[in-house]
């Protein structure tokens, strides 16, 4: 083939490169040539054709008989088809075939027919013992095949084979015809070959019969003059360890490994080295300190000298090495094996001075790559080795370590450290503080792929240095880590701003977390307004939704009427009736979230009406998919408390069957009205078939109504505090007036603030109430904030009773007067005032006199007390 010519200069049509431009004209023409010659001839044709009256035994039968290759590597692929269909005639007509094709069969037939003789295997589609007589001697017939790759397929089928068939079976047909296999008379494939299948026997037999029959083999080929033949035996001695139990893995297994430990071929250390290392749980501390630690030793000792070749693996196995080795280390060996690590972890990091020709460069340039592996390698060992120094030395012995590898200039170490960064923080427990600026680092740093790690398990991190460290309580949350939060939002940013979307969704979703670490005002002023920014801003859809349902949870837990009120009007004005159908799609996704997170009442009071307010929208879209939401809005009504609602949602349904002009919009409205009228509407009181949904949305309720009480009661307790204080101050100014009557002032004055023991009672009550709401508070915003659309699956009676019964109505009502919360001011604050400009629908079917009227009647009554209390204070 040859390549398209792109003229990239201006092309002169003169006489003298004429005759150029049709050379080239020419190669282009020689492109469609071979695929004119590769089309097939008539006859080509004919022969290929098969008669469609033939069933699939008689077509397999005859394509492996005279059939192309491709035809025939097309049965072998079949052949689990057939034995799951007609096992018998494929084992009595088309297994013959096969036999004959695959000793002159190309590679990708064998390769075929390995795969599909394993895909037999683990479907069962017939006995162990018809598979093994009619398929057994296939699979060894071609195990020595010259290309490496069959023949590795055919060992894999093999091993697959070996756990099911039977003892009696692998003795005869496997282990005997090994005794000739293994001899250094046969071919190194075939001896690679027995190596493989002599670890896998180690588990079938007995101890005994290992060590008559398998053992010498083992010792045979563990000293084989083939270093790839040694290495593979190595790496199987594992396996014949496990089998032969721990005294003759200590008298056999043991010295051969030591003997391969000092090999000359660097692949034969590395696989003793490792082996040594898997094998290490099997040896007394005998064993571990007289032969195995020197072992270690020498190896930790030639890495950075003559053999580098071991280097990798060693920083890889550090961890789990020291640990093993921990009981018998001697303080000074602790030391030296601790420093050999935190070496390991500045490898190729020094300025070394040398020569700058080119071999130098080539050199250093081979050496790079292992370098970053070993640290990479010591950055997944961290939380080994912090449990090998005791993570209260953490501070002493690993922190500039850490420090090190979490600024490391390649990102895979970076990403690593970032991996195990919750494992590190676990360890630290208390003194999780330690590390917060490595936090911040990390979520500042310039590669996404950091990032992304990272954030895995953000929650757990952030929650661990919220309540872990002994001087950090969980009022105070994140506050003595300043910093922290504006990583958090550059994070986020640089998320935003580049290619990877889905990272910015994991990042999104792990942020709603934030309410359970941080204030409420922190989450309005830097986090909530961004989420809503991008909802209405953002083009990916998954992003848009997991900022939609991460706003949700913020205003679920945020705790200041004001800026609640103000999101919500923000979510009806700018998306809910925004210009753009983009942002009335983004509304109803917001609604299905809040119908999620929120209870039923405080959907209906505040987004029922402007959802369905959008079946008059004039984009179709839009009104289908509210259509597909009107089963769960409906879900959110109680009657007869929502009976008034509810006439609005079947009006609104019927307006849609009538002057519903899109088809797809109008069966769609016909499908959801069928479900419509086969729900059934919950009750105010409790029903059996819908017990665990109520008490879930009671649960809900009861919380939303707290966070309103709580944030009234602070605001009375900032009041009495200011009261105080201008009291003491008064009463200071008294003393130094008439010092004469200092005494008596003291002693008089605490009477009279206490003495009227209905006042007294009052502040109790009030503070009892206050201690209670702050108790919900610590509980609900540590929740985890997933459990929240959980149901508990018991409950105390205590907890269908409200905490205190504010204002009239039911206890979880949303209206008006619920929400009115108790004040010593006279004008009384409301919470959800109902002559704020949110559009709202009032769950209370009275009059708006007689609202009005008794609204009056209790400001009036208000009054009253208030000037009686005055009076006896």
């Amino acid at each position: 083939m040859h390549p398209i010519i792109i003229f990239s200069y201006k092309m002169d049509f003169s006489q003298n490169n004429l005759f150029g431009y049709i050379e080239d004209l020419q190669e282009l023409t020689i492109i469609e040539r071979p695929v004119r010659r590769s089309l097939k001839t008539p006859e080509e044709i004919e022969r290929l054709t098969v008669d469609e009256e033939l069933n699939d035994i008689e077509r397999a039968v005859y394509l492996l008989s005279s059939g192309q290759d491709i035809q025939g590597t097309s049965v072998v692929a079949s052949l689990p088809v057939l034995m799951r269909q007609n096992p018998a005639e494929t084992l009595r007509r088309v297994l013959p075939k096969v036999r004959e094709v695959l000793p002159v069969a190309g590679v990708e037939m064998q390769l075929t027919a390995a795969v599909s003789l394993l895909t037999i295997l683990q479907e069962e589609s017939i006995s162990i013992h018809t598979y093994s007589h009619s398929f057994l001697h296939i699979i060894l017939q071609n195990l020595e095949h010259r290309d490496a790759g069959v023949s590795n397929a055919w060992l894999e089928t093999l091993l697959a084979a070996i756990e099911a068939l039977p003892k009696e079976t692998i003795r005869h047909e496997i282990l005997n015809p090994l005794v000739s296999k293994a001899q250094l008379s046969q071919t190194l494939q075939s001896r690679l070959v027995s190596c493989k299948i002599l670890g896998k026997l180690a588990n079938k037999f007995e101890a005994h019969i290992i060590k008559r029959e398998i053992l010498p083999l083992v010792k045979s080929l563990c000293q084989d003059v083939e270093y790839e033949v040694r290495s593979c035996m190595c790496r199987q001695l594992e396996l014949i360890a496990q089998g032969i139990g721990t005294e003759l893995t200590k008298n056999v297994v043991l010295p051969e490994l030591v003997e391969l430990a000092r090999d000359e071929g660097s692949s034969v250390r590395l696989a003793a080295f490792e082996t040594l290392v898997n094998l290490l749980e099997m040896f007394d501390a005998d064993d571990r300190s007289q032969t195995v630690l020197p072992l270690v030793k020498s190896f930790c000792e030639k890495s950075f000298k003559a053999d580098e070749s071991i280097l990798v693996s060693l920083s890889f196995h550090l961890g789990k090495l020291c640990n093993g080795l921990y009981g018998i280390f001697t303080p000074e060996q602790h030391l030296r094996f601790l420093e050999f690590y935190k070496k390991l972890c500045t490898l190729g990091l020094e300025q070394e001075n040398g020569h700058n020709d080119n071999q130098v460069q080539l050199q250093t340039l081979e050496q790079e790559k292992k370098y970053i592996s070993v640290r990479k390698n010591c950055a997944y060992n961290l939380p080994a080795m912090m449990v090998f120094v005791d993570p209260k030395n953490f501070n002493l012995e690993l922190y500039s370590t850490f420090f090190c590898l979490c600024h490391d200039p390649e990102v895979l170490v970076r990403h690593t450290m970032a991996i195990g960064f919750y494992e590190v923080a676990k360890l630290l427990n208390t003194d999780v503080y330690v590390i917060h600026k490595e936090l911040v680092a990390l979520l500042q740093d310039e590669s996404l792929e950091v990032l992304d790690a990272l954030i895995g398990y953000l929650p757990e991190i952030l929650e661990l240095l919220s309540t872990g460290g002994e001087n950090i309580g969980t009022e105070s949350k994140l506050l003595n880590f300043p910093e922290l939060i504006p990583a958090l939002t550059r994070a986020e940013q640089r998320a935003a701003t580049s290619l990877k979307w889905r990272t910015h969704e994991k990042l999104l979703q792990k942020y709603a977390c934030l309410p359970h670490v941080i204030s409420s005002d922190q989450i309005y002023y830097r986090f909530l307004h961004r989420m809503l920014s991008i909802i209405m801003t953002n083009n990916v859809l998954p992003v848009q939704k997991a900022a939609a349902r991460t706003l949700c949870v913020y205003l679920r837990y945020n705790r200041k009427q004001e800026q609640r009120h103000e999101v919500i009007q923000k979510l009806i004005e700018q998306l809910g009736q925004g210009k753009s159908y983009w942002n009335r799609l983004r509304f109803l996704d917001t609604c299905e979230f809040i119908i999620e997170l929120f209870s039923k009442s405080f959907f209906c009071e505040y987004f029922f009406l402007p959802v369905l307010e959008l079946t008059h929208d004039p984009v179709a879209n839009v009104r289908m998919k509210l259509c597909y939401l009107l089963p769960k809005v409906k879900s959110t009504l109680k009657v007869p408390t929502d009976k008034h609602l509810l006439q609005q949602l079947e009006l609104c349904v019927r307006k849609l069957l009538c002057e519903e002009k899109d088809k797809d919009v109008l069966s769609i409205v016909k499908k959801m009205v069928l479900e419509l009228d086969r729900m059934e509407t919950s009750l105010d009181a409790f029903q059996k078939r819908f017990y665990e949904n109520d008490l879930l949305d009671q649960q809900k309720e009861r919380e939303e109504h707290l966070l309103l009480e709580m944030e009234q009661l602070e605001k009375e307790k900032q009041q009495n505090e200011g009261r105080s204080t201008s009291m003491s101050d008064k009463m200071y100014e008294k003393k130094r007036r008439d010092s004469k009557a200092s005494t008596t002032l003291a002693k008089t004055i605490p009477m009279s603030v206490s003495g009227n023991p209905g006042a007294a009672a009052g502040k109790e009550v009030k503070k009892s109430k206050l201690v209670r709401s702050q108790s919900f508070s610590s509980q609900a915003l540590h929740s985890k904030y997933g459990n929240i659309d959980k149901c508990p699956s018991k409950s105390s009676s205590t907890g269908y009773t409200s905490v205190s019964a504010v204002g009239k109505g039911s206890m979880f009502s949303f209206s008006d007067d619920s929400f009115r919360t108790r004040s010593s001011n006279p004008s009384g604050t409301a919470a959800f005032s109902s002559a704020s400009t949110l559009p709202s629908s009032s769950r209370n079917t009275s009059n708006s006199v007689d609202q009005k009227s008794n609204g009056s009647k209790e400001s009036h009554s208000r009054k009253v007390s208030l000037k009686n209390r005055k009076s006896n204070s």
